[in-house]
C-alpha cells in the first residue's frame, strides 16, 4: 500500500500544491515552519479524517478560506483508489472514487498510516485519554468492527449518564431502565475489551527484544490497565466483574451522575524494568520506548491485514545518536513507503537518503532536489 499522488487545496499554509510520491523513500527537506510537518499530517488526515495535532477544522483550513481539501491516489497491489477529505468550519465530508461515504467509521478503513512524531511523548507524559484516543485510532485501523461497538458503547454509555443525573435528582424513576443500559453497555464491553487485549499482548510480547537490540536495556514492556480487576479477558470474566462493579457501586455513580467503570477509563503504561517510565526513564529513554512501540506495530499491521502500512517520520532522526539512527533504518521494513521530514539530510541515515527522492519545502512550495 502507497499513496502515489497528494493534492492539497487550502490546507494549513498549502494553497494549491500537487505532488507525486515514490513507493519507497521520499524525504522532505527545510528550515522549521515551512511546511514539512503540514504534509504528513495531511496524509494521517486523509487517512483518519483527523489530525495527529490538536487541531480543528478552522485552524486546518488556509487562513481566509473556507473550506479545505485533501485527496489522494491509493494504490496497492490489487487496486487504485482516489480518497478525499473536505474539511469546512462546520465539519468535514468524505469520498472514495467519486462516490460520498455517509459513516466516517466505513471509511477510515482504506489507508493504514503510522506516525512518528513529537508529539509521541504524549504516550507516556500525557493524560490517559491521550491514551485512548491514541489506542482508538490505531486499534479501529486494524479491526474494522471496532469502531462500530465502540460508538454503540460511546452513545450507550452517555444515556447511561444522563439517566444517572436524572435518578439523583428524582425520586421516582424506573431501576429497570438502568438495568436495561447496563446489559447493553456490558455486550459492547467485552467485544472493545478483547480487541484492546490482543492488540497489547502482541506488542508487549515483541516490544522489550526490539529495544534491547536498539537501546541496549532489557525489561520493557506495556501494561493495559482496566479498573474492573480483569486478568485474562475471557467474555465470563469481563461480565461477572463488570456487572458487579456497576451494581456495587450504583448508589455512588448516581451520586456523582457518571459511570466510573469500564473501557472508557482504561489506560496503558511503559514499565522498564518494573518501573514505570513516565516517573523513572529518561526523555531518551521514553522517545525510543514509544519508536520502538510503533515499530512492533508494523509487524503487527502486517500480520493482521497482510498489507505494509504508510510510515510517516517527522523529523525523529534528529533526536537519536548515530548508533540508534542505524539500528532504527535495520528495523524498517524494505517494502513499506517512507515519509519523512527533516531539517538537515546529515540527521538522515545515509542509506535512506541514498534510496530516498529528496524534496524541499520552502514557504508552502515543493521542489525536487536537483
Amino acid at each position: 500500500m502507497y499513496l502515489s499522488k497528494l493534492k492539497l487545496k487550502n490546507f494549513r499554509n498549502y494553497k494549491d500544491l500537487k505532488l507525486s510520491l515514490s513507493s519507497g523513500i521520499n524525504i522532505f527537506i527545510g528550515d522549521n515552519a515551512q511546511g514539512k510537518t503540514n504534509i504528513l499530517e495531511s496524509i494521517y488526515v486523509l487517512a483518519l479524517t483527523k489530525s495527529p495535532r490538536f487541531g480543528t477544522n478552522n485552524q486546518l483550513i488556509r487562513y481566509g478560506f473556507e473550506e479545505g481539501i485533501i485527496s489522494g491516489v491509493l494504490k496497492d497491489s490489487k487496486k487504485m483508489n482516489e480518497l478525499k477529505v473536505s474539511l469546512s468550519k462546520t465539519g468535514k465530508k468524505v469520498s472514495m472514487n467519486g462516490k460520498n461515504i455517509s459513516k466516517i467509521s466505513d471509511y477510515i478503513f482504506n489507508m493504514k498510516v503510522i506516525m512518528f512524531g513529537p508529539e509521541d511523548l504524549d504516550l507516556i507524559k500525557g493524560s490517559p485519554q491521550d491514551r485512548r484516543n491514541f489506542m482508538n485510532i490505531q486499534i479501529s485501523q486494524l479491526y474494522a468492527p471496532y469502531v462500530h461497538y465502540l460508538n454503540e458503547y460511546n452513545k450507550i454509555l452517555k444515556n447511561r449518564n444522563e439517566y444517572l443525573k436524572f435518578m439523583n435528582l428524582n425520586q421516582y424513576t424506573d431501576p429497570r431502565y438502568l438495568e436495561i443500559l447496563d446489559e447493553k453497555l456490558i455486550d459492547r464491553a467485552v467485544i472493545i475489551y478483547k480487541y484492546r487485549y490482543e492488540y497489547f499482548r502482541f506488542i508487549s510480547s515483541k516490544i522489550g527484544v526490539v529495544f534491547q537490540k536498539i537501546v541496549g536495556e532489557d525489561g520493557l514492556y506495556i501494561k493495559l490497565e482496566n479498573n474492573l480487576d480483569l486478568i485474562n479477558y475471557e467474555e465470563e470474566e469481563i461480565r461477572s466483574k463488570f456487572s458487579n462493579k456497576l451494581k456495587n457501586h450504583q448508589k455512588k455513580e448516581i451520586l456523582q451522575g457518571t459511570t466510573l467503570y469500564g473501557p472508557h477509563r482504561d489506560d496503558f503504561c511503559f514499565f522498564l524494568e518494573e518501573n514505570s517510565m513516565k516517573i523513572f526513564a529518561s526523555q531518551g529513554q521514553q522517545r525510543m520506548a514509544i519508536i520502538c512501540f510503533k515499530l512492533v506495530e508494523i509487524e503487527l499491521f502486517h500480520k493482521i491485514l497482510h498489507t505494509m502500512p504508510i510510515l510517516l517520520l517527522d523529523d525523529i532522526f534528529s533526536e537519536l545518536d548515530v548508533k540508534k539512527r542505524n539500528q532504527l533504518v535495520q528495523y524498517l521494513p524494505t517494502n513499506v513507503q517512507v515519509i519523512v521530514t527533516t531539517t538537515d539530510l546529515k540527521n538522515i541515515n545515509k542509506k535512506l537518503v541514498e534510496k530516498g527522492r529528496v524534496l524541499i519545502v520552502k514557504n508552502g512550495n515543493v521542489e525536487e532536489k536537483a
